[in-house]
């Protein structure tokens, strides 16, 4: 019996080393991080990796219990930190124990299977952020607002040719999110975000159940009402807050100290940058709602000359059938050919 090849391993630190066992790297330096917690010369160190740091207490007139808020700073640079290192590791967990189990089962080509790859990744990514913001807003509505432009104070929690495409929607994510927290809009944020969440939750749900079977595709006609839905809703919320709520409520002067960005420069920016960030995406919407349309009018054309060359053909059968037999009949009762009793 011959000897078994061993796989050769690529070399360490080297590209292909890195994606193969990114995901144990991580864990050993959140492991790390968790000890550090065990001991008292390097806990008030880890700690700041795993809680939000500026925690503030205001009392009102109206209200004379004390109300928590959160305020951010550098320090928080270490809390995201921390937890994208724990969205390393559920990416790695999902597509491990979950998606490349179900990938076995359905044999999906090479294109399905990066695109199903992404949209279960995305699903878990959506569902998740959707219960955490919903669970989060649930909680917002027992506290009392801070009478200033902080609206609320909350903690702070492929293919190559795919990959321009998800760099535009990471660097809108990013940048919408950073305006939120650094201009103290998180409760408009999460309102604005949770609908969105849902939306994309379902589009990558209905994603997952096309490319199980490609007959369930009344998914994505639920998701295009929504789309369009939730897009009306953001842009109403935006004009209701940045126009009427914050323009009523407006303080005097600018401060960083304070937290109060509520001037008319700010709101028109804010107010702005959304607005075309909807129609952005309508306008994608758009193009990839009249892209399946006319795919589906060019699959329908073929159909249709299939299905008149049939008939056609199926008339001229008959046709021949019909002249074949009058031709037998005429030629069998002809004069020539017919025999008379006495001959």
């Amino acid at each position: 019996m011959g000897l078994r090849k061993k796989n050769k391993s690529p070399p360490v630190l080297s590209h292909e080393f890195i994606i193969q066992n990114h995901a144990d790297a991580v864990s050993c330096l959140v492991m790390g991080l968790l000890l550090g917690l065990m001991f008292e010369i390097t806990a008030r160190y880890a700690i700041m990796f795993i809680t939000v740091q500026y925690n503030a207490t205001y009392t009102t007139d109206e209200r004379p219990e004390p109300v928590h808020f959160y305020e951010y700073g550098p320090k928080d640079v270490a809390t995201i930190f921390f937890y994208m290192l724990i969205a390393i590791i559920l990416h790695a967990v999902i597509q491990e124990y979950i998606l490349d189990k179900i990938n076995r089962r359905l044999h999906l080509s090479k294109t399905k299977h990066s695109k199903f790859n992404e949209s279960g990744q995305l699903a878990f990514f959506y569902l998740f952020s959707f219960a955490w913001g919903a669970s989060i807003l649930s909680a917002v509505r027992r506290i009392h607002n801070k009478p200033n432009f902080a609206v609320e104070r909350l903690p702070s929690f492929s293919h190559v040719e795919d990959i321009p495409r998800q760099l535009h929607y990471i660097c809108l994510y990013i940048a919408h999110i950073s305006g939120a927290y650094i201009f103290n809009l998180q409760r408009l944020g999460l309102i604005l975000l949770v609908p969105h969440y849902l939306v994309e939750l379902i589009f990558h749900a209905s994603r997952l159940f096309y490319f199980s079977d490609e007959n369930k595709q009344k998914g994505f006609t639920l998701w295009a009402l929504l789309f369009v839905m939730a897009r009306l809703l953001t842009l109403t919320l935006s004009v209701l807050t940045f126009g009427f709520g914050l323009a009523r409520a407006e303080n005097p002067g600018f401060s960083i100290a304070d937290g109060n960005f509520n001037i008319l420069t700010i709101r028109i920016s804010c107010l702005a940058a959304i607005c075309l960030t909807q129609a952005w995406m309508m306008w994608k919407f758009i193009n990839f709602q009249l892209k399946k349309w006319r795919e589906h009018i060019q699959n329908q054309i073929p159909k249709k000359k299939t299905n008149i060359k049939l008939k056609t053909t199926k008339k001229e059968s008959c046709k021949t059938n019909f002249v074949n037999g009058a031709v037998k009949f005429e030629e069998g009762t002809s004069p020539r050919k017919r025999k008379s009793k006495f001959s």
